[in-house]
């Protein structure tokens, strides 16, 4: 699958979309009210997107959301509850981009690994995340990317 949407119960923890995706036009894969909102565009040349500026608009944002564009090499995404509680891992690749829109996460780079990440500022430092224990080795449940589990 190209996009793949992570979910436990009815919650959307994670958004990946694999560098094969290809779609025309514009398509966003976020509902309005996440903090972080994930889009695609393919547009021909010579298109043109008339020039704008941003309004200052004031918004609350309580949960961190973080998009991680992979830019060379191979990553497997451990997901977890808020509770801490592992639910399945995935593997994201060389241009696929995930958003982490809820829950917990960590990581184990397979190969060397180059990562861009985008998320909310201002950073808060040590305020801004809670870290715990990973999951065993022997405990992880890999899914494999022609599954979806929406």
């Amino acid at each position: 699958m190209s996009i793949e949407h992570v979910k436990h119960l009815d919650q959307t923890i994670g958004i990946i979309i694999r560098a094969n995706f290809h779609s025309d036009g514009i398509e966003f894969f976020t509902p309005s009210m996440f903090s972080q909102q994930l889009g695609y565009m393919n547009r021909p040349a010579g298109y043109k997107i008339d020039p704008h500026v941003h309004n200052p608009v004031e918004r609350e944002v309580l949960w961190t959301q973080e998009v991680l564009l992979i830019k060379s090499g191979k990553v497997r995404v451990d997901f977890y509850t808020d509770g801490r509680h592992y639910l399945e891992s995935r593997v994201v690749s060389t241009g696929d981009v995930i958003l982490l829109a809820a829950g917990g996460h960590g990581f184990e780079m397979i190969e060397p690994s180059e990562i861009i990440e985008v998320k909310q500022g201002p950073y808060s430092g040590d305020q801004d995340k809670t870290r715990f224990d990973c999951v065993p080795d022997e405990k992880i449940k890999l899914r494999s990317s022609e599954s979806d589990s929406q």
